[in-house]
């Protein structure tokens, strides 16, 4: 029976849980271990890890390896988040990690962080018919995601964590009322980053994920829910489904009533007095103070605290690949879905951008003996296709570099920074100058992506040249390869004279890349 390990590096703690599983929906839960090692308590305030903390967490990663050998575990995966992400040393932690423990750890941004705790969310609870709100806070940063009927509509990743308001603002004793305020108009400023469609409240359920809800749950319990979450759409054999009923949650007006006293507190009082663990003891505060803010901001009364988050949806996802029943197309999708999202923040041409995709992945479908990319490049021409024009906003002129800009640092769901940066490049070469390893952004990356970025840029340059005038006239391209050259067989207006000049202005990339000549066909 394979065993899968999941290993969570936050900025309060390091954890690992083991399992295995005779399929997707059977999964039994074998060793789980915590280190109580902070390593964001320096991050936050000197943009470092201290070296401590850096001793501490590869000690405690070598204990976690040693119970993967011990269990005999078949896959794994190690996510690193805001701590390491932000910290200015966090390569070298990861770089000890790997030498020390034998550890690979991926330094994943928020919005990898988010989805993973979405997939153990939907994974759980059926969310089909609902418009559910998930906010996962963590010790450097919270994430929000809007769910309606099951797909995901809006996403940010804020600098908002427990362990980041306590070392900016609260202190390690009571907290007065200067600091309490500080921490809240911190918590409110980053809160207007909130996307609007979350702003307009009106949520049927939020689901709040992290220990500190699970702690919050604990002290400040609400009722159970009058209105019940359908349930119709759950497998019935699936023994992660629960209703959301048998779940805890966190009453938000009882929270609002206790934080004063939690306030007054030292975290010493506060661990005899509701025996907590000491280190979250000293975040609580910080942690009511962010659940009350968004509350506040998004109209919310009540969250249901499940107790699942991150290391689960790294479970699912190592557990569903497995299994071959992880949903690919879905992601892919997700992919697609958050950068159009971001075209239409910056006012982009979606109508072209659409256009152009489509063309380009299909130019790139046709041409798979020649390139022989896979189908995760596939995607990844694809978002850089929507994205291409999005610089247009910032400029014109130079508008594929500031397309480059916004893609570079954005959040797209289900990209990884490599892959992002991959998308970045391509939008910056559809058009001018070819790449060039001086080229920031293209010099980061290694000689295979270097490669990819080459062919999938010539791809795009022929597809955006076939809607020169972004007025949709060239509908389909067919290709035929001949020797040393391929011949374009397009399908739209008779009128195209100017997007077949472009095709040719455009092609010397393509042309070096493929060793082909392209020429248009004529009827």
């Amino acid at each position: 029976m394979p065993r899968f390990g999941a290993i969570d590096v936050g900025s309060n703690a390091l954890r690992l849980v083991v399992v295995e599983a005779d399929s997707p929906t059977r999964v039994r839960e074998l060793a789980t271990l915590r280190s109580a090692v902070r390593l964001g308590r320096d991050v936050f305030t000197q943009g470092r890890i201290a070296s401590t903390a850096i001793s501490n967490g590869s000690d405690a990663l070598r204990r976690f390896r040693e119970l993967l050998d011990e269990h005999r575990v078949d896959r794994y995966r190690a996510v690193a988040t805001s701590a390491v992400r932000e910290a200015e040393n966090g390569p070298l932690f990861v770089e000890r990690a790997r030498r020390e423990a034998g550890i690979d750890l991926d330094v994943i941004e928020g919005m990898e962080e988010a989805r993973l705790v979405r997939l153990a969310i939907v994974g759980r609870l059926d969310l089909q018919q609902s418009r559910a709100l998930l906010i996962d806070i963590g010790g450097g940063s919270t994430e929000l995601s809007l769910i309606e009927a099951g797909t995901l509509r809006a996403a940010r990743s804020l600098p908002v964590g427990s362990v980041r308001l306590l070392e900016a603002f609260l202190g390690g004793g009571a907290v007065d009322r200067e600091q309490e305020q500080l921490a809240r108009e911190y918590v409110e400023r980053q809160l207007r980053e909130a996307p609007d469609e979350m702003r307009a409240g009106s949520f049927d359920v939020v689901i709040g994920t992290g220990g500190n809800f699970e702690t919050l749950a604990q002290l400040c319990p609400a009722p159970p829910a009058s209105l019940e979450v359908s349930q119709a759409g759950a497998e019935p054999r699936d023994p992660r489904r629960m209703p959301l009923s048998a779940h805890a949650a966190v009453d938000v007006a009882a929270v609002r009533t206790l934080l004063p006293k939690l306030a007054a507190m030292t975290p010493e009082e506060r661990r005899v007095t509701f025996g907590m663990r000491a280190d979250r003891a000293d975040v609580i505060v910080a942690a009511a103070t962010i659940v009350l803010e968004i509350a506040d901001a998004l109209g919310i009364a009540r969250i249901v605290a499940p107790g699942i988050g991150l290391r689960e949806g790294v479970l699912d996802e190592l557990v569903e690949k497995h299994f071959d029943v992880w949903d690919y197309g879905g992601e892919a999708t997700a992919a697609v879905e958050s950068s159009l999202r971001l075209g239409r923040r910056y006012q982009f041409d979606e109508a072209h951008g659409e256009l152009v995709a489509r063309i380009a992945v299909d130019l790139f479908d046709q041409l798979r003996p020649q390139h022989r990319l896979a189908e995760r490049d596939r995607l990844l021409l694809h978002v850089g296709a929507i994205l291409h024009d999005v610089g247009d906003f910032i400029r014109y002129e130079g508008h594929h570099r500031h397309s480059q800009y916004i893609i570079q640092n954005s959040d797209i769901v289900g990209l990884s920074p490599r892959e992002r940066t991959i998308v970045a490049a391509l939008a910056r070469y559809h058009r001018k100058s070819p790449p060039d390893p001086s080229h920031p952004g293209f010099r980061e990356l290694d000689r295979d992506d270097r490669s990819r970025v080459r062919v999938l840029a010539s791809i795009l340059r022929l597809a955006d040249a076939l809607d020169r005038e972004h007025l949709g006239k060239v509908v389909a391209v067919r290709v035929v390869p001949e020797k040393g050259r391929l011949r374009l067989h397009l399908t739209g207006a008779v009128d195209r004279q100017l997007e077949e000049w472009t095709v040719v202005r455009k092609a010397a990339m393509f042309e070096e890349v493929f060793d082909l000549k392209i020429e248009i066909a004529r009827s």
